[in-house]
This record gives C-alpha cells, sequence and structure tokens, in this order.
C-alpha cells in the first residue's frame, strides 16, 4: 500500500519512502482528470452534489498527497526526495493550471450561480462559487486557444523557478561552515551557543567550535561576538547567499529576473497593467495605489522613529564602544550592548527563564482558558524524533483539531517559521473530518542534557505560529473551499497569528510560562517590567525595515519594467532612500534570499504584514478594554474572527468582532508612534 495514498487518517510518515511520491501524483492525477472529465460531460444541471461536491473531493486527495511530500521537502530535504519533488511539480502545477482553465466547468459553475438553486446554498457555498469564478479568470479561463496554452508553460515554469529559488538558498545556507579552534575569537558569546557549536564540530569530526548561517548559529554571533572581523565575515557570507558572489549554480538574481518577467507577461495575458492587480484581486486592499498609499503614511509616522533610533546606536557606539563608522556587521551587536545599558537586561540573561519544558504548555495554557478547550499530547507517525503530536478538544471532550510541533533547526529544513495545513476540517460521509496542522520553527534545540532555552523573540515567533495553526483548526465551517484558512484574503491572514503575539507581553500569561534554566525560579517581575520598558526599543528602525521590504515588493510587481533599464537592484536602493535610516553595505544581496517574495506566496502581498498589524492591534484592543483573559471575549474571536474561516469578506468578520471597522490607532500605540492626531480608519483609505 502506498502510504501517499492512505487518506483513512493521519499522514503515514513511518511508512513514507521517495519512490512513493510519483506512483501516487501519476495515480490522483490520473483520478482527477477522470472526474473533470466526467462532470464536465455530465449534461444534468450543475448542483452542488453533482458537480461541486466530486470536484472537492478528487482535489482534495491530491492535497492531501503532495502536501506531504512538499512538507517533508521543506522539513526533510535530502537529494533524492528534492529530485522527486522536482519531478513531479510541473506534473502538479499543469493539473491545477488546466483546472483553472477549463471551459466546460467554468461554463458550469457560471450556470450554478446564476441557477434557482444558487439561492437556496449556504453562505460558505455561495462564496465558494465566488471564489471559483473568480479564480477561474485569474486563471485565463477567459483566454483563447493560443493565450492559455502560454498561461500554462508560465505557470509550470513559474513554479520550477520558486522551488529552485528555495533550493538555491538552502544549499547556500548549509554550503558554509566556519570552524574555530581559537575560544578567545569566540568571546562575547553565550555557554549554550558555544555548546551547540561545539556538539556541531564534534559531529563533523573537528576541532574547536561550528559557526554555520541557521539562525540559531547566525544571530547570536552578530549580536554577542565581540570580535568585530568575525561578525564582518559571517554577515558577508549571509548576505551574498544564493548570489553572483559564490556558486554560480546557486545564483539566484537570474531566477527574479525570468520569475518577475513571467509574472508581469501572465498579467498582461489577463489584461491586466501589472502583476500587483492580479496579486490584490483576492485580496481586502483595493489597488496597488492604496496599498503604496497605506505603506507611505505608516513610513511618515516611523522614520523619524527610525531616525532618532540609528542616532542614538551611532552615539552609543561611538562614545561607549570607541566605534567611529557603525557598520551592518555592528548594528546587532551595539544594538544588544545599548539595550543592556539602558534597560539593564540582556536577551541571553531572559532567555534563561524559557525552557521549553515550560513555554509549550504555558502557551497551550492560555489557549485553553481563553477558548475553553484542552490540549492534550498524543501520537501519531511523525517524520523525525523530535517532532510532537497534540490533540485539542472542546469543553465536551469533542476532538477538535490536532496538530504537530516541530521546533528546531535541522540542515535538512528550510529557513525561518511557519505554519501549514495537513488535513482540513470538512463534512464527509462518515461526520466531521478533524483538521490537522503542522507548526514549524528554526529554533536552538536543547545541548548538554538541558531543556531547549528560547529568547523572547522566540516565544512571540512560536505564538505567532500558533496563531496561525488555532486560524486553521477552530473554523466551524464544513465545507473545503472556505474552511480555516482557505479563501481568508491573503492580507487578513496574519490577523490571527499577529493577535497571539499580544499576550507574550501580558504579565499573567508570561509570568506561569518561565522557570530559570537551573534555579527553576519564575521570571522575576522588575525583569519583565524591564523587558515591557524595552518592548518598543528600535520599533522604529523594525518597522522601517519592514516597510523597505513591502515597498520594495509592491514597486517589483506595480511600476518596474523588468525590460527597462532600471535593475532590481536599483528599485531597491530607491526605496531604501525614501524610507530607510540603514544604507546596508553594496555587497548585500537581499532580494536572492527573499523567499517570501520568490518562492512564498507573498508576491506584491508582503505588505500584509503591516495591514495585517493595524488588524491585529486593533481587535487585540477589544481584550484590553474587557480583560485580556476574557473567556467570553475569546468566544468572541472564535466565533467571529477563527471559526469563520474564508466564508464571507475578511472585513466582514473584523466588523462583527469590532463593532466598527479597523483603525491604525491600537498599532501606533502599541509601537509608542502616536503623534496625538487621530489616525483614520484602514478600510476607509
Amino acid at each position: 500500500m502506498n502510504p501517499l495514498l492512505d487518506f483513512s487518517g493521519l499522514p503515514r510518515f513511518d511508512l513514507f519512502k521517495v519512490e512513493h511520491v510519483t506512483p501516487a501524483v501519476d495515480r490522483l492525477l490520473a483520478e482527477g482528470r477522470a472526474v473533470v472529465a466526467n462532470v464536465g460531460a455530465d449534461p444534468a444541471m450543475p448542483a452542488w452534489d453533482n458537480f461541486v461536491q466530486p470536484l472537492e473531493d478528487t482535489n482534495e486527495r491530491l492535497g492531501r498527497a503532495w502536501g506531504q511530500v512538499a512538507h517533508l521537502n521543506a522539513v526533510m530535504n535530502s537529494p533524492e526526495l528534492r529530485e522527486a519533488y522536482n519531478a513531479n511539480l510541473p506534473k502538479v502545477t499543469q493539473y491545477h493550471a488546466e483546472l483553472a482553465q477549463n471551459q466546460a466547468l467554468f461554463e458550469k459553475f457560471k450556470a450554478l450561480g446564476a441557477s434557482a438553486q444558487h439561492e437556496s446554498l449556504i453562505p460558505a457555498r455561495k462564496k465558494i462559487i465566488e471564489n471559483e469564478l473568480r479564480d477561474f479568470r485569474l486563471g485565463g479561463a477567459d483566454l483563447p486557444p493560443e493565450k492559455k496554452a502560454r498561461f500554462l508553460e508560465i505557470q509550470e515554469r513559474l513554479a520550477a523557478l520558486s522551488s529552485r529559488f528555495s533550493d538555491n538558498l538552502l544549499d547556500a545556507t548549509n554550503a558554509f561552515a566556519l570552524y574555530v579552534e581559537d575560544r578567545g575569537e569566540l568571546s562575547g558569546l553565550p555557554d549554550d551557543v558555544l555548546e551547540a557549536a561545539r556538539e556541531a564540530a564534534e559531529k563533523d569530526e573537528k576541532k574547536g567550535w561550528k559557526l554555520t548561517l541557521h539562525a540559531p548559529s547566525y544571530l547570536p554571533v552578530m549580536q554577542y561576538a565581540n570580535n568585530r572581523d568575525l561578525r564582518e565575515q559571517m554577515y558577508r557570507a549571509y548576505v551574498t547567499r544564493a548570489s553572483e558572489f559564490g556558486k554560480p549554480d546557486w545564483d539566484n538574481a537570474p531566477l527574479i529576473a525570468e520569475i518577475l518577467d513571467l509574472r508581469r507577461e501572465e498579467a498582461q495575458l489577463l489584461s491586466y497593467p501589472n502583476y500587483a492587480e492580479v496579486s490584490l484581486e483576492p485580496k481586502m486592499a483595493e489597488s496597488p495605489a492604496q496599498v503604496l498609499d497605506f505603506l507611505r503614511e505608516l513610513a511618515a509616522k516611523a522614520r523619524p522613529f527610525a531616525a532618532r533610533d540609528l542616532a542614538e546606536l551611532r552615539a552609543f557606539g561611538r562614545e561607549k564602544l570607541k566605534l567611529d563608522a557603525l557598520e551592518a556587521w555592528d548594528l546587532a551587536y551595539v544594538s544588544e550592548k545599548l539595550r543592556l545599558e539602558r534597560y539593564a537586561f540582556s536577551e541571553q540573561e531572559v532567555k534563561q527563564y524559557f525552557p521549553e519544558t515550560k513555554v509549550l504548555p504555558g502557551m497551550f495554557r492560555l489557549v485553553e482558558r481563553l477558548y475553553q478547550l484542552t490540549i492534550t499530547p498524543s501520537e501519531a507517525p511523525r517524520w523525525h524524533p523530535d517532532v510532537r503530536f497534540y490533540d485539542i478538544r472542546d469543553g465536551a471532550g469533542r476532538l477538535v483539531g490536532q496538530f504537530y510541533v516541530d521546533l528546531y533547526a535541522r540542515p535538512s529544513k528550510r529557513g525561518g517559521a511557519w505554519m501549514d495545513d495537513a488535513i482540513t476540517r470538512r463534512r464527509v460521509a462518515a461526520g466531521i473530518q478533524t483538521p490537522v496542522a503542522y507548526l514549524n520553527c528554526n529554533f536552538s534545540a536543547p545541548v548538554g542534557g538541558k531543556p531547549a532555552l528560547f529568547t523572547h523573540d522566540e516565544v512571540i515567533t512560536l505564538f505567532h505560529e500558533f496563531g496561525h495553526g488555532l486560524h486553521h483548526l477552530l473554523t466551524r465551517v464544513e465545507d473545503l473551499g472556505v474552511s480555516g484558512i482557505n479563501g481568508v484574503e491573503w492580507d487578513a491572514v496574519e490577523l490571527p497569528s499577529q493577535f497571539m503575539e499580544n499576550f507574550c507581553w501580558e504579565w499573567d500569561v508570561l509570568s506561569a510560562m518561565t522557570a530559570h534554566a537551573d534555579t527553576g525560579a519564575p521570571l522575576p517581575r522588575p525583569l519583565f517590567d524591564k523587558m515591557l520598558a524595552a518592548k518598543n526599543f528600535q520599533v522604529g528602525m523594525q518597522t522601517a525595515r519592514q516597510l523597505e521590504f513591502a515597498l520594495f515588493d509592491m514597486h517589483l510587481h506595480y511600476d518596474f519594467d523588468p525590460h527597462g533599464a532600471k535593475t532590481v537592484q536599483q528599485v531597491l536602493d530607491e526605496v531604501r532612500e525614501r524610507v530607510a535610516v540603514v544604507i546596508p553595505p553594496a555587497f548585500n544581496r537581499f532580494p536572492d534570499s527573499f523567499s517570501h517574495v520568490f518562492a512564498g506566496g507573498y508576491a506584491a502581498g508582503y505588505y500584509s504584514y503591516k495591514w495585517a498589524e493595524v488588524l491585529s492591534a486593533d481587535a487585540y484592543s477589544l481584550f484590553e478594554e474587557n480583560g485580556v483573559l476574557n473567556p467570553e471575549i475569546g468566544e468572541r474571536f472564535v466565533a467571529e474572527i477563527l471559526a469563520v474561516g474564508g466564508s464571507r469578506p475578511a472585513l466582514e468578520s473584523f466588523k462583527a468582532f469590532r463593532g466598527r471597522e479597523p483603525r491604525i490607532d491600537a498599532l501606533l500605540r502599541h509601537q509608542g508612534m502616536e503623534h496625538g492626531e487621530q489616525a483614520g480608519s484602514l478600510a476607509s483609505r
């Protein structure tokens, strides 16, 4: 039995072999095409049961099987799996592109949308039909045959380029290793980082300590290493990954040029002036101009704070650390020293109070109290010994959802943190299908027999991803197309995740999930008060940096001509001139590692993080007004935001929860960037 074809329950990671991939994909594609042909040729009037349901059923099977392959390719990458993934990716891409262009299906959806039966459908099903009609138009269903063929070629090529971009970045990251034999060169690095580096060198049968470009190694070097030359060496290696400075085969610059060119061509085939217009069709934002106005308004508010942050940093570096010029590889190091002096605590000190054994149960307790749930460890086949699995049950003991947690960095795992869906909630013949999620992070693994220790930033990351997970798991929708995160506008999908981050700054939540690694003592209140005082430390610089990325992304897909005289780097340089206060060195190749936009789903959508921050801060303000652990407000948040999935527009869901349209005020207040004036409504821009 091929485990990828077993849909009776949880994925069978214990039985998975690379040789299962191609036969499973081929069979599911053949089954899918047969169903498509059957429903397309059926002379009966299209209805939900004889038309939409069979398509959903067959496409869900393909999605679940291919989802497992894509997940494993991201978390347990190997040459064999990568080869199988990249061999099958064009076939899966072609199938979906064919579906999106299938004229017979498009006509049937139009007929169903105009039929008498449509009026009797529940709102969720009406929304699915509305989304399908939009997606057919965006998938090229209205194009003449010769343009359809070209559109299909573009989809396949873009999928291959995105996968290659991701592979190049992972390979370039993994290729770098610096072995240091002199302990003196590593002064300033925390003991747990040194221990992990020593174990890594030992594993490679080398002396001393091994430093890599993976976050648990790279970030502490930049933040704590007193050796300025070491910081510069690591920084140069990190910001030139997958660029012309490394192995030519891993250079992502030519891929970026081709990706942007193909996206522009795709937009023009669909009669849009640019790709940004295509990207915004299924989003909350109405136009690229509206997004740019929003980002520029936020930049105008943030830039004075960012300039002040940088001036303070330069003065401190000059006066206290004898650094006449502040270089890019000094920023994190000097920031940590300034934080230590100003607030009398270091991130390393705080980290000792956040062992995984307290953080994870503490996060679960918060969710249990807020939403009247129970979270317990459970058993399931896993892809790695470090992975854990949990059940979520409601107040009556009914199983609501399940999720995997994979917290630690390893060479076979792509960087960053993300949530993905394994199984989506829906009604099937046997009852309700339980949703299942993957939660993935890249934190430092335990060393020296102690539990893993998390920085407060990592705790925030964990809460963020669990917020995404809860959005997927706590849905009450029973139709696949708008269940969980399905059908949710991309620029609203970050609302539940960023909302969860707020609880990481609440004493009643945080204090209960701490215990010092050596003494077991909880986080002292005076230390928490210092953390709170430092919460908005350099928020101006951080905001300016996010806005830089968002504006760069939007301009690339809105008013940049891939065949014009201007380069991608020049677009970024122009954005930096307008909003950035920190200008990186000329050798920095940020675009070559901008996976969100070139290997993820954020093309002309990176602004979503800031857009959703407004929504999440405003939503959280209702908890602040009524008690942050108020279960009644918690139930309202579930009922109006999490439970409804994509079954109605996100703005409607927000207004149902908050009682009005979103405002930017709460975000500015949370980030200490209030200027006194009343900010306008986001929705009415």
